[in-house]
């Protein structure tokens, strides 16, 4: 999908890029797949702020995706390419032979009319979900479940894709897009070929208003505010005093390791992505 360039008639459009929207083949979502979506602005079920910077921005209607691909053994025919406002992928609708409807992320070359299908007879081609002991080693894949039984939780953005490298016991090993080698179980489904829309990562946005657009609010540096206001604040012109950065609460923000050391899935992960 080639990006979209804008004539420079002001400075937000001079770099600004965009999507052409040329593989999208219907504009208007399917109704029995909406629901609606309200913007919570930051604030939690308790009215409390937990989560800064997040205001504002377009109105949606969140599209039903099916990530479980869970109705195995019944073809569907891809009806439709669609855009969807909630995530960087295009998404897929497809009409299966019963009548029902369901949006699936729609992988990199995926067309409308397409038969694809899920179960462990499925065969090795773009679009069809089998469990991971019925891939052969070296296919790419996404939409990958943690568990068996769940929706697929990994590889799910725009342009991604994972491999699958070994087989051994009962668990496959996965190298994931950030380089991260995982034990998943060979039961776990997932979804042959990669991600479509692989062009989003380079997508300039151009001006500030189009960043508001997406819910996302203006921030302040911390080495501009006051001492009360932050750890970083204060001093005379742009100090940085020796302090490394840190948030307002005093926590490292550069290379500090948040994850638990001792977390029970750790035992999963072969290598880590760094």
């Amino acid at each position: 999908m080639p990006l979209k360039t804008y004539r420079p008639t002001s400075p937000g459009r001079r770099q600004m890029t965009g999507y052409d929207f040329s593989e999208i083949t219907k504009s208007k979502p399917e109704k029995s797949l909406l629901r609606k979506q309200n913007k919570s602005g930051g604030h939690n079920v308790n009215g409390h702020y937990t989560a800064r910077r997040k205001s504002g921005g377009h109105k949606r209607r969140y599209r039903l995706v099916d990530f479980h691909r869970d109705k195995q053994g019944v073809n569907a025919k891809v009806a439709a390419i669609e855009y969807d406002p909630n995530r960087t992928a295009r998404i897929a609708l497809l009409q299966y032979a019963d009548g029902e409807k369901r949006y699936i992320v729609a992988p990199e070359g995926l067309a409308v009319g397409t038969t694809v299908t899920s179960g462990p007879e499925a065969d090795m081609v773009v679009g069809n979900t089998l469990p991971l002991n019925k891939i052969t080693l070296g296919a790419t894949i996404h939409n990958i479940q943690l568990k068996p039984k769940q929706p697929g939780r990994l590889v799910r953005s725009a342009g991604s894709a994972a491999q699958l490298l070994a087989k051994e016991g009962e668990y496959a090993h996965v190298r994931l897009p950030s380089g991260e080698m995982r034990l998943i179980h060979l039961d776990c489904l997932a979804t042959i070929g990669q991600v479509g829309n692989r062009e989003h990562e380079n997508i300039t946005l151009g001006k500030a208003g189009r960043h508001r657009w997406l819910g996302f609010k203006p921030r302040s540096r911390g080495m501009a505010k006051n001492p009360c206001d932050h750890p970083m604040g204060g001093g005379e012109g742009r100090s940085k005093s020796g302090h490394h950065p840190v948030s307002p609460w005093g926590v490292p923000a550069k290379g500090y390791k948040t994850r638990h050391p001792k977390k029970q899935s750790d035992r999963m992960i072969i290598r880590r992505r760094k």
